[in-house]
């Protein structure tokens, strides 16, 4: 094995005597499946079959022998396999043994450190009765209104119910951005100063036309650098109405009767997101103190299934946000080699784990892993059963699987760590 990669290269000899009982065996099911003029089904001579039929008898022989005799080399030297070998250098010749190399990757094998009674800071963040107040005003935002304000213009802050059309100045044939229905918020601080500039004034069933030019480092790419010109249909003028602050935004927002037990319910629900996030922090650096402590190679198929891995859930992200991955200029292969140290990383903390879970005897129970599939299924509505039957076809079972008895290994070290807890 190359000592900076997990590669090995295996050459594998199969017996004179194994590979001819194969090919006879082979030759016979020729045989009785072939049409040879002349002859009866099944009744042709074997050396006709042979030498009518000789490179996809040997093909068959190689697919029936090399796989079966590469599984028992491994495990004649106890070698754990990672993804699928690659083949090359074969040599079959009639009245000699078959052999071939065989290329693959295996486990690394490393000596674990000291993974118990880590010292680890953890900060202790409190709530603040201003924290809660933020808190208030999100929902009083999510509770908002917007009421059509007639007779007047459009003012910093109002709200534009729209359907707009933009096309590239440069690039006329370009599919156009546009929408039927759009809301355009004048003074927000997403909304493009183009737009605020050309819309403040705007009256109810006007329609403005401007360019706006996107700067080089425009965060979407597909825009960045362009020149764009817009047909901004305004329908109506909205502005949003806050509720108040009492006891009515409490049974509004929530089936509680008080502002006060409101309050009590949003401090309760900080504290224990905080709680979380400050524990979830500390696990974080005690995985890297497990990384720091541990060197080795890890094995290049896990990392691409990662890389693989990362980039579906990218374009899921997208797709769920409404924006069709094709319709935009992405440098796909930049993004993968840009994520490949994330990813060599998260490999070598789920090895590392992996074997402390090993070491510890940590195990998953059937009924932990339908729990995981029904809270999954609850989040994508859809059934538990049909969620189960398409991770099982894909291999996704094993995944949550091997992925929750890591949690529950991080939680077996968090637990025997010695916190030292920091107050901000």
């Amino acid at each position: 094995m190359e000592a900076d990669t997990c590669k090995k290269e295996l050459v594998i000899e199969i017996p004179v005597d194994v590979v001819r009982r194969q090919a006879e065996t082979v030759t016979a099911q020729f045989a009785r499946a072939a049409r040879i003029p002349g002859f009866r089904p099944g009744r042709a001579p074997s050396s006709l079959i042979r030498n009518r039929f000789r490179d996809d008898i040997k093909s068959e022989v190689v697919q029936a022998l090399v796989p079966k005799a590469f599984e028992d080399a491994v495990k004649g030297q106890k070698l754990s396999v990672v993804g699928q070998p690659h083949f090359e250098d074969l040599k079959f010749e009639d009245d000699k043994p078959l052999t071939v190399k065989a290329t693959f990757e295996v486990y690394p094998a490393f000596e674990l450190k000291e993974y118990r009674g880590l010292e680890v800071e953890e900060e202790a963040l409190s709530v603040t009765d201003a924290d809660i107040d933020a808190a208030l005003e999100k929902l009083r935002e999510n509770a908002a209104t917007y009421e059509v304000a007639e007779g007047r213009e459009a003012q910093d802050g109002d709200y534009l119910d729209v359907s707009y059309s933009g096309r590239d100045v440069k690039e006329q044939d370009k599919q156009p951005i546009e929408s039927r229905d759009a809301m355009i918020h004048l003074g927000g601080e997403r909304t493009t100063k183009e737009f605020i500039d050309n819309l403040l004034g705007v009256k109810a069933d006007e329609t403005r036309e401007f360019v706006v030019a996107y700067p080089q480092d425009h965060p979407q790419e597909d825009l960045a650098g362009k020149t764009y010109r817009y047909r901004v249909e305004v329908r109506s003028i909205k502005k949003k109405v806050l509720p108040a602050v009492d006891d009515e935004l409490a049974k509004s927002v929530s089936e509680l009767s008080t502002l006060a037990e409101l309050r009590d319910k949003i401090r309760k629900d900080l504290e224990q997101g905080r709680e979380r996030r400050a524990e979830n922090a500390a696990k974080q650096k005690l995985v890297e103190q497990l990384l720091a402590a541990q060197s080795f190679p890890v094995p290049e198929a896990l990392v691409e299934a990662q890389l693989d891995q990362r980039l579906e859930n990218t374009l899921a992200q997208l797709m769920g946000q409404g924006i069709d991955p094709r319709a935009m200029e992405i440098d796909w292969r930049k993004i993968r080699e840009d994520s490949r140290p994330e990813a060599e990383r998260q490999v070598r903390a789920a090895l590392i784990l992996g074997k402390i879970a090993e070491a510890e005897k940590v195990e998953v129970s059937d009924e932990e892993v339908d729990g995981m599939i029904r809270e999954m299924a609850e989040g994508r509505r859809e059934t538990a059963a049909a969620l189960k039957t398409r991770l099982t076809g894909d291999g996704g079972l094993d995944k949550l699987r091997f992925s929750r008895r890591n949690q529950k290994t991080l939680d077996l070290i968090y637990r025997s760590a010695k916190i030292t807890r920091k107050s901000r």
